[in-house]
């Protein structure tokens, strides 16, 4: 493996790492639209390019450039993208799992049962 397929620079590829314990990819999308709690894992983000703004319950906070958020596991959190970004989220082989599901997923109405096979509930 070459040193440029493991950095994430503007212009390259972008990467992807999949371990027994930890998964990073490079994305450029935002999160649900919906806060939600991963009860038995941890989740960060590494802002490259751009920014995050993560909600929790008791407000937002914006993630420029060269920032990293980490929410613990029982933390409600979600983010979005506030202008063209670029970012690396780590998190479990589990909630890697869950957003590949989640990215199939065609029928909304299976949308709580999908969070709580993954250990994850969606916060009202």
């Amino acid at each position: 493996m070459s040193a440029s397929s493991i950095i994430a620079k503007p212009g390259l590829p972008p990467i992807a790492a999949g371990g027994e314990t930890l998964v990073i990819h490079e994305w450029t999308d935002s999160g649900p639209s919906y806060l939600h709690i991963h009860r038995s894992d941890d989740e960060a983000w590494h802002v490259l390019e751009g920014n995050l703004r993560f909600r929790f319950e008791d407000g937002e906070v914006d993630a420029p450039a060269g920032t990293t958020v980490f929410v613990p596991a029982g933390l409600a959190h979600t983010y979005r993208v506030t202008e063209p970004s670029r970012y690396l989220i780590v998190l479990t082989p589990r909630l890697d799992r869950l957003i590949a599901r989640l990215r199939r997923l065609t029928d909304q109405g299976q949308l709580r049962d999908t969070l709580a096979e993954f250990d994850t509930i969606m916060v009202n």
